[in-house]
């Protein structure tokens, strides 16, 4: 910088001078030896008529012009923790869905502690479980299918793209196993109930732990199924789903001796509770309860009192001879 401006002002200084000197001719006379202008460098012209720039500024500026980033992938959930429950025995998606994939893959891992096992690798499965599959929705989830959840299936699942470095997107789904039990029309559980012949036989069956109800309450005697059964009559079955439970009441009306049996309330396949009912002629169920009972415990009374006399007369003779009273011929005790 401090050349060219001399020689700028060298330039001026000679243009200044000839113009004091008076001369005004115009032809082009060739530099005088030694005349400051012989050492200018050729390209001098050409670099002096160019604009002065910085030259790294414009190689910075060219260098973000002209750099272009491939879109990365990203999942268009906001976590990458997702929470979720399902019933046991239902059918659950686990989602995963993935933005500007650009050729990547997505895989599906089960974790169980430090093991990792591949479910699926793109729209393939690899499981040899054949409840598991994947389901691709457009545009861009990759849903992972659990047919008949089990309590097996609880667990964290792990949606692996192969980006660098890889994108994980880890799902913890819970098994929800619903609690079921039977009540009488008093609202009291007993695996075991009794009913006179032509009354009416009602029974609860409350289904507690129910996110969302899938599937319908039925209810069987023995083998038979319940809920149309019209052959009968006098069967009716009211069920009301309600927020986190269901409740199902089972009338059974003019009950009679071949009502007795097994009584089982089903949710699906593997939801189930039984209590046995017993119809009887007659004698009031609780009479009836009540007299076996007492007759049990004389019964059991009674047999005590012989045990015991037994023994004490094996290990006694004299106490034998006092009680059956006998005398020898000789007009004495027996011996």
């Amino acid at each position: 910088m401090r050349s060219r401006l001399f020689w700028i002002l060298a330039i001026i200084y000679s243009s200044l001078h000839h113009i004091g000197s008076g001369s005004t001719s115009t032809t082009l006379k060739r530099p005088r030896a030694g005349d400051p202008f012989d050492t200018f460098p050729k390209n001098f012209w050409q670099e002096f008529s160019s604009p002065f720039t910085d030259t790294p500024e414009d190689e910075e500026l060219e260098v973000t012009e002209t750099t272009t980033h491939e879109p990365f992938p990203f999942f268009a959930d906001p976590y990458t923790t997702l929470n979720i429950s399902t019933q046991l025995s239902s059918s659950v998606y686990l989602h995963c869905r993935v933005n500007d994939l650009q050729g990547k893959t997505v895989s599906w891992m089960r974790r169980r502690g430090e093991d990792l096992t591949l479910i699926t690798f793109g729209q393939h499965t690899y499981s040899g479980d054949s409840r598991y599959s994947l389901e691709f929705e457009e545009p861009n989830d990759w849903k992972l299918l659990i047919q008949f959840a089990n309590e097996r299936d609880e667990g964290p699942y792990e949606c692996q793209v192969s980006s660098h470095p890889p994108l994980v997107l880890l799902v913890y789904l819970t098994i929800i196993v619903p609690h079921v039990e039977i009540l009488d029309e008093r609202g009291s559980a007993t695996p075991e109930k009794y009913y006179k012949a032509g009354s009416t036989i009602e029974l609860q069956c409350v289904i507690s732990k129910i996110p969302h109800p899938s599937s319908y309450i039925t209810w069987r005697h023995g083998l038979r199924l319940l809920n149309y059964d019209t052959s009968r009559g006098g069967i009716s079955v009211k069920t009301d789903m309600l927020p986190g439970r269901a409740l199902s009441r089972l009338y059974i009306a003019n009950a009679n001796r071949q009502d007795t049996g097994n009584y089982t309330c089903m949710l699906g396949n593997e939801i189930t509770e039984t209590v046995v009912v017993h119809v009887l002629n007659g004698e009031e169920p609780a009479a009836m309860q009540h007299a076996n009972g007492s007759r049990n415990k004389v019964g059991a009374s009674s047999t005590t009192m012989v045990v015991l006399f037994l023994v004490y007369v094996c290990l006694s003779g004299t106490g034998l001879e006092l009680v059956l009273g006998l005398e020898s011929p000789g007009g004495g005790l027996w011996r």
